[in-house]
C-alpha cells in the first residue's frame, strides 16, 4: 500500500485513509474494545499478543459466508492491538467475526489458524443459538458471529439499591426453569419476560434479591445427548461462550442490535420493587473445553494467555470442564474486570456470585496464591465499589477455601460448612450441637468479624447443586439415573434423610414429618446471622424426584411445578412469614445497638438458662438474641430453640426484664396458618418452660 501523508483537519469529522476490499477505512478506536458504533461507521478492536495478522469478516445477517474480508494494515496495529474504523456500514446490516494468523506450536500453547472464524471476546451480542436446543448448522462445532448492540436503554434516575448484605434474603433461580412449565401461568414461559411477570409473586414472598444462574451466552448443546428417549442439554449454562452477551434464547422476542433490552427491563422492574439482581458468573472456564473442544474465541486469539496450561501445552482441568481460565494473567484480569464493569454500568446488576471461585486464586502455573491480583483488583475497583462479591470458595480439583478465601474485606462466601453442618444437625446426627450454634450465630470460627466483617457468611441449606429442600427429606440416596451416567454423577454425601420412606409416599405421618423438617430448615435459616439464601421452589416443596445433579434436565425434573404451590400452600405461607419475621427483627441477622436491659447480644441456653454446654448426644439448643430495634425505640429480644431429637424435650427460658414476657411466634410442629395463635397449641408453662415436640423449632419474642 502506497504511503500518503495525511494532515488531519482539526475539529472535522474523521475521514477515510484507505480502501480495503471496497470499504473505506482508517485506524479505529484502540481504547474501545470490541465493536463500537461511530457516527460515520463502526470501529473494530481486538487484542492478540501472538498473532501476526488479523482479518475482519463481515457477514450478512444469518449467513455463513462473509461478504467482506478486511485485512488490517500493519499501520493499524499498535502493540498487541488491532483497530480499524470501517465507514458507511450500518449495525443492522451485518454480523462480524475475526480471523487471526500466527504460529502453531501445541507444546507452547500456540494454536493460531488463519482459517478459524473467531468470536470477539467483547461481543455484546452473539448469533448462532437464538432458538433453545437448536444448532444453526449440522455438526458439533459451528461458527459464532457477533452483532453490534445499540445500548440506549433509558435507566432514568435509577440508583443502585445497595441493600446491606446482611439484610439480604437471596432467591437463587434458573431463568428458564422458573417459568417454563405451563403451570407457571405466564405468557412467555422460560424467558426474561416470564420472570418479569412473576415479580408480584417474588415481592409478596418477601425476598429482596434474586441470584440468576448463568445468563451469559452459553452452549446448551455442549455434550447434548438422548437418554431413554429424552433429549438432555447443558441446561444449567455453566459453559460460557461469551461473557459480555446475554443469552438470546432466554429472550421472548428477537432483539437484533438491541439484545439485552428485555433483560434490562426485567432488572429495572425488579429494582423498582426493591429486589436486587445478582448474577452467577463463570470466570473459571469456557465452553471451548479441552483439546477435543471447539476453537471459536480465546483458543484462537491467545490460547497460552487465557488458559492455564501444563508445561507441554495441555489444559489444566481445575474446573472439571476441560480447561481453566488463567485469571491472574494481566490480560485475563483486565478482561474479567472489564466484563464485570460492563454488567454493572449497562445492566445495573447489584452483585456477582463467582462459580468455582478458587480457580481465581491460582497463578499461571495453577498453584494457589495468597494474594491473587484478580481478587484484589475486583475488590478495589471503583466501579465495583458497592457491588456484592460472593465466592463459591472451592474448585473441582479440591482447593477448598471456605473460611480462608482471600477477601480484602470485600468478598463473601457461600458457607458450605453451614450447609453441611446444619443439614446433619437438623436431621439428628450426634456431636453437632456446639457446631450448629456456631453456624447459626455467624460462623465466627470461619469468619473473624474484625477481618471479614459481619456478612461474609452466605448461609444456605440448598442450592441448584444438590437436593431440593423437599427432596433432602424425601431421599436417602441420589437418583440421577436419567442423567445417563449410571447414577455415578452428583454428590454421594448429601446429608439427606428420607423420614422413613424413599421417595413419594401416601403415609400422612411421614408427609407431615417432611413438612415439619422443611419448616425447621426455613426457620433456622431465617434465624441465622448473616445473609440467607434458598433455592427457587423450596418455598412450596418443589421436587426433582431425587435427582441431585439436574444440570442436563430441561424438563419437569428441573422446571418448577407451580401446582405444588397450592398443595404446599402452608409451607409457602410459612416461608413468607419467616422472611417477614426476619425483616422485623434485625437482631436475628446482624448486631444492633446494645439492649438497654443489659442482656448480652447473643447468649446460649441449652435446655435451661445460661447453659452453654453441649455433649456428644445433645440435640436441644437454645439461642437468645438481644439488642435494640432499628428505630432504637425498644429492646428486641428473640429466643430460638430447636429440638433435633425424636422425642419431646423441655426448654426452660431465661428471665426477662420487668414488664416483658415471652410470646411464641413459631412452632413448626403446628400446621402454619396466617394469624394463628401458636401459644394455644404449645405446652407453655407459666411463660418460663416449653415442652418442645420432637424434631421441632420454636421461636419466641419478648413483648
Amino acid at each position: 500500500m502506497e504511503f500518503v501523508w495525511h494532515r488531519p483537519e482539526r475539529g472535522g469529522k474523521l475521514q477515510p485513509l484507505d480502501v480495503i476490499d471496497g470499504f473505506k477505512v482508517r485506524p479505529g478506536f484502540y481504547n474501545r474494545d470490541g465493536a463500537a458504533a461511530a457516527p460515520n461507521g463502526v470501529s473494530f478492536t481486538i487484542h492478540s499478543s501472538g498473532a501476526t495478522s488479523c482479518t475482519l469478516l463481515l457477514f450478512h445477517p444469518e449467513e455463513s459466508t462473509p461478504y467482506a474480508r478486511l485485512k488490517f494494515p500493519e499501520s493499524y496495529h499498535i502493540g498487541n492491538t488491532y483497530s480499524m474504523l470501517v465507514f458507511d456500514i450500518k449495525i443492522e446490516d451485518f454480523e462480524y467475526a475475526f480471523q487471526l494468523d500466527g504460529p502453531y506450536d501445541k507444546e507452547k500453547g500456540l494454536l493460531f489458524d488463519k482459517n478459524n472464524v473467531l468470536l470477539d471476546p467483547y461481543a455484546r451480542a452473539v448469533t448462532g443459538q437464538r432458538h433453545w436446543g437448536e444448532h444453526p448448522e449440522s455438526g458439533k462445532h459451528f461458527t459464532y458471529h457477533a452483532r453490534v448492540v445499540e445500548n440506549n436503554f433509558d435507566w432514568g434516575k435509577m440508583k443502585q439499591l445497595e441493600t446491606p448484605l446482611e439484610d439480604l434474603v437471596i432467591y437463587e433461580m434458573h431463568v428458564r426453569g422458573f417459568t417454563k412449565d405451563k403451570s407457571s401461568g405466564v405468557s412467555a414461559r422460560g424467558t426474561y419476560e416470564g420472570l418479569r411477570q412473576k415479580i408480584p409473586y417474588l415481592k409478596d414472598l418477601g425476598i429482596n434479591a434474586i441470584e440468576l444462574m448463568p445468563i451469559f451466552e452459553f452452549d446448551e448443546m455442549e455434550n447434548a445427548k438422548v437418554v431413554d428417549g429424552v433429549q438432555l442439554y447443558n441446561y444449567w449454562g455453566y459453559n460460557t461462550v461469551c461473557f459480555f452477551a446475554p443469552n438470546t434464547s432466554y429472550s421472548s422476542v428477537v432483539e437484533h442490535n438491541h439484545e439485552g433490552d428485555e433483560l434490562k427491563q426485567l432488572i429495572y422492574e425488579l429494582k423498582e420493587n426493591g429486589i436486587e439482581v445478582i448474577l452467577d458468573v463463570v470466570f473459571n472456564h469456557t465452553a471451548e473445553g479441552n483439546d477435543d473442544g471447539p476453537c471459536f474465541s480465546f483458543k484462537g486469539i491467545d490460547n497460552n494467555i487465557y488458559y492455564i496450561l501444563t508445561p507441554n501445552g495441555d489444559y489444566y482441568n481445575f474446573s472439571g470442564c476441560g480447561n481453566a481460565l488463567n485469571c491472574n494473567h494481566p490480560m485475563t484480569r483486565r478482561f474479567i474486570i472489564d466484563c464485570l464493569r460492563y454488567w454493572v454500568t449497562e445492566y445495573r446488576v447489584d452483585g456477582f456470585r463467582f462459580d468455582l471461585a478458587s480457580i481465581l486464586t491460582r497463578d499461571q502455573n495453577g498453584a494457589p496464591m495468597a494474594d491473587p491480583p484478580i481478587l484484589q483488583g475486583i475488590a478495589c475497583d471503583p466501579i465495583l465499589g458497592n457491588v456484592k462479591l460472593i465466592a463459591e470458595a472451592w474448585d473441582a480439583a479440591g482447593l477448598y477455601q471456605v473460611g480462608n478465601f482471600p477477601a480484602y474485606n470485600r468478598w463473601s462466601e457461600w458457607n458450605g460448612r453451614y450447609r453441611d453442618d446444619m443439614r446433619r444437625f437438623l436431621k439428628g446426627d450426634e456431636g453437632l450441637a456446639g457446631t450448629a450454634i456456631t453456624r447459626i450465630t455467624g460462623s465466627k470460627d470461619l469468619y473473624d468479624p474484625s477481618v471479614r466483617g459481619r456478612s461474609a457468611s452466605i448461609n444456605f441449606l440448598n442450592c441448584h447443586d444438590g437436593f431440593t429442600l423437599y427432596d433432602m427429606y424425601s431421599y436417602n440416596m441420589k437418583h440421577n439415573e436419567k442423567n445417563g451416567w449410571n447414577n455415578t454423577d452428583g454428590d454421594n454425601n448429601g446429608n439427606s434423610w428420607n423420614c422413613g420412606v424413599e421417595g413419594d409416599t401416601d403415609d400422612p405421618e411421614i408427609e407431615g414429618l417432611r413438612r415439619r423438617m422443611v419448616k425447621n430448615a426455613c426457620a433456622t435459616l431465617m434465624c441465622s446471622r448473616g445473609p440467607a439464601m434458598f433455592y427457587a421452589g423450596d418455598e412450596f416443596c418443589n421436587t426433582q424426584f431425587g435427582n441431585n445433579n439436574a444440570y442436563c434436565q430441561d424438563n419437569l425434573i428441573s422446571w418448577l411445578d407451580w401446582t405444588r404451590l397450592e398443595t404446599y400452600r402452608e409451607i409457602h405461607d410459612f416461608f413468607r412469614y419467616m422472611i417477614t419475621f426476619r425483616k422485623e427483627h434485625p437482631i436475628l441477622r446482624k448486631p444492633t445497638k446494645a439492649a438497654s436491659c443489659g442482656l448480652p447480644e447473643i447468649s446460649i441456653h441449652n435446655g435451661y438458662p445460661w447453659n452453654g454446654g453441649t455433649g456428644h448426644t445433645s440435640r436441644l439448643i437454645g439461642i437468645m438474641y438481644a439488642g435494640r430495634n432499628e428505630e432504637d425505640t425498644r429492646d428486641d429480644i428473640i429466643f430460638y430453640a430447636v429440638n433435633a431429637y425424636w422425642e419431646p424435650l423441655y426448654q426452660q427460658l431465661p428471665d426477662l426484664p420487668d414488664g416483658k414476657e415471652w410470646k411464641i411466634k413459631v412452632n413448626t410442629f403446628i400446621e402454619y396458618e396466617d394469624g394463628k395463635d401458636f401459644e394455644e397449641q404449645t405446652e407453655f408453662n407459666f411463660g418460663k418452660s416449653l415442652k418442645i415436640p420432637p424434631r421441632t423449632v420454636v421461636v419466641l419474642a419478648a413483648e
